[in-house]
């Protein structure tokens, strides 16, 4: 019931009771918390995780090591990174990591590309994320390529404070630097600038977003 419950409600562009009940019988429920791997880089993926609490962040690696954020994903979604490498049997090239502590539901690999030609509205959930998280990595390219650093911090502010649905975020200074591959004091020298500009507010540990 538990599962049921967590899939109608988080998922319900997943509306054939047929497919509902083929995930009855091969979905388990799990937990994570905050800053639990997920996934890592390189990993064999062999369950795919759709999320019913909390959010993801998820990371990209360059060949030195370094990270950069590439999007969140939140309750009722799932990472399309994730479906590729399932759906064509690779190791995993994103890092995700537990924002918020989360419940999710994992579905075995093998049945992605069975039921994509078994269940219209499992191709309409896989299609349906493949397109917004394209859209997503579209704004991360475009930040990284064309945005200063004042730009892409606030952006990634608001971007964490809509995911919160608070104003006020715990954050540190390194964090922000670690997720958008830049270094503490440029950071910490950006957000002093948009403390004056009243933009933000600086507290200990956190920033309250005043715009």
């Amino acid at each position: 019931m538990i599962l049921r419950k967590a899939l109608q409600e988080n998922f319900p562009i997943i509306s054939e009771p047929e497919l509902i009940e083929e995930i009855m019988k091969v979905a388990y429920i799990h937990e994570m918390d905050e800053d639990d791997i997920l996934i890592d880089i390189n990993e064999n993926i062999k369950n795919l995780p759709l999320l019913v609490e909390g959010s993801v962040k998820i990371l990209r690696e360059d060949e030195n090591g370094n990270e950069v954020f590439l999007y969140y994903v939140d309750a009722g979604n799932t990472c399309a990174a994730t479906l590729t490498c399932c759906m064509d049997s690779k190791r995993s090239n994103i890092r995700a990591i537990v924002e918020e502590k989360a419940v999710f539901l994992t579905i075995p690999y093998q049945y992605m590309d069975i039921w994509m030609g078994k269940y219209k509205s499992w191709r309409e959930f896989i299609l349906t994320t493949y397109s917004l998280r394209f859209e997503e990595l579209l704004k991360a390219v475009d930040q990284l390529a064309f945005k200063k650093m004042d730009q892409r911090i606030l952006n990634f502010l608001n971007e964490k404070s809509n995911l919160l649905n608070s104003k006020i975020i715990k954050i540190s200074h390194q964090q922000i630097a670690y997720d958008l591959n830049t270094s503490r004091e440029v950071v910490s020298r950006i957000l002093k600038q948009m403390e004056r500009e009243n933009l933000v507010k600086i507290n200990r540990g956190q920033l309250e977003l005043l715009e």
